[in-house]
């Protein structure tokens, strides 16, 4: 995907045009100033996914970290087992407060 980049004057001059660019492209503008780099504008629903592909990036270092550092984990076996138990619980509270309707 190409970057998409603007003058910072088309921000003032065209503010609807950037402000659809951003919505309809889903990736940020970058604007310039001068001919270099100065401001990146994107859409809200584009920078809530960034951030939150951040977020889970951090936390695969965190647990990364973690691993390295001697923590120890679960294996996928214990995992599947423990995801098994919590369906199974879930399932079960969910058909009791059926019977209590």
């Amino acid at each position: 995907m190409q970057p998409i980049i603007q003058p910072s004057s088309a921000l003032r001059n065209n503010y609807q045009e950037i402000s659809r660019l951003c919505r309809t492209e889903k990736q940020p503008v970058f604007l310039t100033r001068n001919g270099r780099g100065d401001t990146v504008l994107m859409d809200i629903e584009t920078y809530a996914r960034r951030e939150e592909e951040l977020l889970d990036a951090q936390r695969l270092i965190d647990a990364q970290v973690s691993r390295l550092n001697g923590v120890e984990g679960f294996s996928i076996d214990e995992l599947n087992r423990g995801l098994q138990i919590a369906i199974e619980q879930g399932a079960a509270r969910a058909a009791s407060e059926e019977d209590g309707l």
